[in-house]
């Protein structure tokens, strides 16, 4: 088979792509020339990224407590559902739009894209704007895992809604041809940069307006057990299958050299996991003295792969083991550091998608190859190619420009956002669970929690739990007063009947003090909100994580005989 090294697809030049519209006669011709076999390629990985939803469904719903695992698999169809919409409507137009209101910060044009039957732009068109749709719903599906366990449902469909602007806008600055960062020669093949690290940036941000989850940190920074171990590890997997087409669906075709570095990429993002695999093996084998942790290992293959994304096939095999081995680590570096600030982020997004994507923006600077005869680095190798300082100083200033934008606008947006319906839930929904009071759904297996009737506090906003000043970094939302009173306590009234003998489980468990109920924040003591920090932290148990004070607890609640014919196990 005779080799094509053209860039260009060799049947473009017997197709005029002209279109009749004005709302698709752009000037980005480079994402319409594509034939048949590129169309092909490009749908066939966007519909396999799109399952890439699920991954992240699964991994997010394995992270959390059993009673939020619903609420979050519904947070991951909102943001098909309502950021698909809005990236249809003014999103694939901000980032690539090509109007004459068109500048270096954002794109004007093709918004609403839809080209009717005869218009000769009509298969690049809808193909070019299904595999970017992918990519946007992606990015605010990393944000959904931040704010788990705690974020009011209502405002996360808004705030979904709305979020689509903070990754289409920085989008543009990479990949459109009006993006200044495209300009001056910025390179990121696949999304470390515009995917990932706006991602994980905005979780970050989103996560410290929210404050941590109640008891979160009561009792230190080491993070809660698996809700579902399970569901999260087969996440992963699909997360990882998703990744191939992610990375070597970024070639934007198999025609003429494409395919060549389409199959370099898909090799490429498995040396990378490889290396991160390997890492996080001998990382988590060591720190736990011969015990495999779960997640530790999850977020170092997930922080390889976003690292090698960046630069998926301008990377040799040995080069993309050593990015992923690094991007592992800082993943493994920043999860614990971003809990010591207490900023509570359930699915580590903050640390697999903004640390390891920030390396893997820097990583293309020092490592990249310059893939002939394609146009991806300008010509341009990485420091390490001896291409010199520019690449690695152009890639720095995307991280820089990024990483601002992201947080700044996902702050600004939800405190827009909180202006209009609280972000935070009421502390008695949270302590809760939103899969009932947001789903009506109930889980069998939860005991402790649905006791809360014994001490309703519904009408009390998160704000109103503790004194001023005296518990820190709560989040700045947590300033509105609670929800009206509502009928969620008929449900725990009457699931109560089901238990057996509350009061003695509540003696066992501790109760709130009768006197909470009512009191504004400036009137709580710090002791009181110390015992709702201890009850949100004595949730545990519903992680499947048994301690031997379970063990002792259930003893004395009849659960296990006395004595007991099984020890206990450390």
């Amino acid at each position: 088979m005779e080799n094509n090294w053209t860039g260009e697809s060799p049947r473009m030049e017997s197709i005029e792509l002209q279109s009749n519209l004005t709302n698709t006669s752009v000037s980005l011709q480079e994402n319409f020339q594509i034939d048949l076999e590129d169309t092909n390629w490009i749908l066939t990985s966007s519909f396999i990224i799109f399952t890439m939803q699920t991954g992240f469904g699964m991994l997010e719903s394995g992270c959390v407590s059993i009673k939020n695992e619903a609420n979050i698999m519904m947070k991951n169809m909102a943001d098909i559902s309502l950021g698909g919409l809005t990236y249809w409507i003014f999103g694939y137009g901000l980032s690539y739009g090509e109007g004459k209101w068109s500048n270096p910060v954002v794109g004007v044009g093709d918004f609403l894209v839809d080209p009717p039957v005869g218009d000769a732009l009509m298969g690049p068109v809808f193909a070019s704007f299904l595999f970017q749709l992918s990519f946007a719903t992606t990015a605010t599906t990393i944000v959904s895992g931040a704010m788990a366990e705690r974020c009011n449902f209502k405002a996360y469909c808004l705030f979904s809604f709305l979020n689509t602007v903070v990754y289409c806008v920085p989008a543009g600055w990479v990949w459109g041809e009006h993006g200044f960062l495209n300009k001056l020669g910025a390179v990121d093949i696949a999304g470390s940069g515009p995917v990932h690290l706006i991602g994980g940036s905005s979780a970050f941000a989103s996560a410290l307006m929210l404050g941590p989850r109640l008891g979160r940190y009561a009792h230190g920074t080491a993070p809660l057990p698996l809700g579902n171990p399970v569901n999260a590890i087969m996440g992963t997997f699909v997360l990882w299958w998703g990744w191939l087409a992610f990375n070597s669906g970024s070639t934007y075709g198999v025609s003429g050299a494409k395919w060549q570095y389409a199959a370099r990429a898909s090799v490429m993002t498995m040396m990378g996991s490889c290396g991160g695999g390997v890492f996080g093996i001998l990382f988590t084998m060591i720190k736990n003295k011969g015990r495999a942790d779960v997640m530790e290992l999850i977020n170092s293959v997930l922080g390889s792969l976003v690292a090698v994304t960046a630069g998926c096939f301008l990377y040799r095999a040995w080069e993309a083991l050593v990015i992923g081995a690094i991007g592992a680590l800082v993943t493994s570096l920043a999860g614990p550091l971003i809990d010591r600030l207490r900023v509570d982020d359930p699915v580590g997004a903050s640390a697999v998608h903004g640390a390891a994507g920030l390396w893997g923006v820097i990583a293309v600077g020092l490592f990249a190859d310059n893939p002939i005869p394609m146009e991806t680095t300008n010509g341009r190798s990485g420091l390490f190619k001896g291409g010199g300082w520019y690449l690695l100083g152009v890639q720095t200033l995307m991280a820089v420009c990024l990483m601002a934008w992201a947080l700044s606008v996902t702050m600004l947006l939800l405190w827009i956002i909180d202006k209009v319906l609280p972000i935070r839930m009421d502390p008695y929904e949270e302590l809760l669970g939103a899969d009932l009071t947001d789903h009506r759904i109930r889980h069998g297996n939860i005991r402790d929690l649905q006791l809360l009737n014994h001490h309703k506090f519904t009408n009390k906003g998160f704000d109103e739990l503790t004194e001023p000043n005296v518990f820190k970094n709560n989040g700045f939302l947590n300033k509105r007063p609670g929800n009206p009173e509502n009928d969620l306590h008929k449900a725990i009234d009457s699931m109560s009947h089901e238990i057996g003998n509350p009061k003695k489980e509540t003696e066992i468990l501790g109760i709130l003090p009768e006197g909470i109920k009512g009191k504004r924040l400036k009137e709580l003591t710090e002791s009181e909100r110390a015992q709702c920090e201890e009850f949100g932290a004595s949730e545990d148990r519903f992680r499947h994580k048994f301690t031997k004070d379970h063990y002792k607890r259930d003893q004395i609640r009849g659960d296990l005989p006395t004595p007991p014919t099984v020890a206990w196990v450390e």
